[in-house]
């Protein structure tokens, strides 16, 4: 189990979930990071005394540096104080749970200052997959995955002895969001309110609109190319509405594992800090008396056209996961200020990839300039 945990975005879902599970645990937080939610970064730091906190926002550390001045705790602001918090010497594991693109940077500092990695980042793999692993490989650094299907997945490659010879394929698991089995005449007209209203999960808006428009699981699927060393031939995608296969392996002789639980992020939260032991935090468990039926189907990937982009990303390689991910960032935050339709999302991110094109072999700066290109062309055009 980890002893010490440094947390990058812990006023988000996975952070607070996060927290959830060190005070059930009993484990040590050594530093803490946010962006401007001075109020809870303050009762966090009152009640997990880290050494170091940090508001990236340089108003909300003033403010928060006043509010915290009765504590031993150190307060820091922007790049520097995130870069302290993902390198933090007491730390012996980073929670990357960033919002963004604003957590690849530091999770290739925490990489490269040999902490292991709980990954809750999307695009860390999305847009830098290449280095972010390379790197890791080269630091001795085990990338934990803390999304429940990418923590299915690692669950269930313990079955086998050398999965890279084993295995046949993975099985990633989609719940389908809000709008599973509508066709395109029938989104015409969604609203915020429909978009954000998901069936299984309690996440942030943002990631709510990407498992609507199933852009979250194209992302995952990007992911876990990275993450498992695998093609995309070998991964397929499968929408599960229970939510309670998280995600499967399948090996070279017939036989799959799967991983299941109850939809709670905590769960693979807690497996990533006690990895490879498990402890009660007090979750929920599965009844399977009360479980009335188990469905799967294959995504519409003509209707959810997201995903087709995503897949066609994972594919193409180089900067194309990261124009991918910033046009999405960009008209995903237009769709929820109403400024764009929910079936226009797909046809922005398109028009931006149709602008940008895609470089091959990008450094961490062609990465980081391709995502904020593709947003900004986004935002240019709206």
């Amino acid at each position: 189990m980890v002893k010490n945990l440094s947390i990058l975005g812990s006023t988000g879902s996975i952070g607070t979930q996060t927290l959830d599970v060190c005070r059930a645990l009993g484990i040590k937080v050594s530093a803490i990071v946010a962006n401007k939610n001075v109020k809870l970064l303050e009762e966090q730091a009152r009640e997990f005394s880290p050494e170091l906190v940090v508001a990236a926002d340089e108003k909300a550390a003033k403010e928060l540096k006043i509010a915290l001045s009765d504590t031993s705790c150190k307060v820091m602001t922007g790049d520097e104080g995130i870069e302290a918090a993902a390198s933090c010497p007491s730390a012996d594991m980073v929670m990357s749970a960033l919002v963004g693109m604003a957590g690849i940077k530091p999770t290739l500092c925490a990489i490269e200052s040999k902490k292991n990695v709980a990954l809750a980042n999307k695009e860390t793999l999305v847009c830098a997959g290449e280095m972010v692993m390379r790197s890791a490989g080269e630091n001795g650094v085990r990338i934990i995955p803390v999304d429940s299907e990418h923590s299915a997945i690692f669950q269930s490659l313990h079955a086998s002895v050398d999965y890279h010879r084993e295995i046949r394929r993975i099985i990633l698991t989609a719940s389908g969001g809000p709008f599973f089995g509508k066709k395109r005449e029938e989104l015409q007209h969604v609203t915020v309110k429909e978009a954000l209203n998901h069936p299984n999960w309690s996440m942030g808006a943002k990631v709510t609109i990407d498992s609507a428009s199933l852009m979250n699981k194209g992302l995952e699927f990007i992911e876990a190319m990275w993450l498992f060393g695998v093609s995309p031939e070998q991964i397929e995608i499968v929408v599960h509405r229970e939510s309670i296969i998280h995600s499967m392996a399948e090996f070279c002789d017939g036989a799959m594992i799967a991983q299941l639980g109850t939809p709670d992020m905590r769960t693979p939260i807690s497996y990533a800090l006690t990895y490879p032991e498990r402890y009660d935090f007090g979750g929920k468990f599965i009844d399977f008396t009360g479980l009335s039926n188990l469905s799967f189907a294959k995504p519409d990937i003509e209707t959810f056209k997201c995903l087709k982009l995503a897949l066609w990303a994972a594919k193409r390689g180089g900067t194309a996961g990261a124009v991918l991910n910033g046009a999405n960032e960009a008209a995903v935050d237009l769709f929820l200020n109403s400024k764009i339709k929910f079936l226009e999302i797909p046809e922005y991110i398109e028009r931006g990839i149709e602008k940008l094109g895609v470089k091959d072999s990008p450094s961490l700066e062609d990465v980081v300039q391709a995502s904020s290109d593709a947003r900004d062309y986004i935002y240019s055009i709206v």
